[in-house]
């Protein structure tokens, strides 16, 4: 939900329910790298309560798209994560594939 001037669209806040300092901590992150961005934080209104205000205060673009590009950008981010982190984990696998984790030989040290 976008609470706002509709006489400024650059400067909102947006209460989002049901997230806590993971999404808002990464936004705030992705929001402070666009040139666009003069001003963004968020909070949490109250411990037991699952919600996460973020305000964004823009050089001019509505704070509505900004977000919307940041909330894309970060999906990107996760994605290469994910895709890196998976073929890293292949890779892991595929070398040591020939390596059994229990010896075997009978040796017995």
């Amino acid at each position: 939900m976008e609470l706002g001037s509709f006489k400024n669209p650059s400067a909102s806040t947006f209460s989002i329910a049901e997230e806590d300092h993971t999404l808002a901590n990464a936004l705030i992150f992705v929001l402070n790298k666009d040139s666009r961005v003069t001003f963004c934080g968020y909070s949490i209104p109250h411990p037991s309560e699952a919600r996460v205000n973020i305000r964004i205060q823009t050089t001019g673009a509505p704070a509505s798209e900004v977000l919307k590009d940041a909330c894309e950008i970060l999906m990107q981010l996760c994605q290469h994560v994910r895709k890196t982190f998976t073929d890293a984990v292949a890779e892991f696998k595929e070398k040591n594939k020939a390596t059994s984790p229990m010896d075997t030989s009978g040796s017995g040290s």
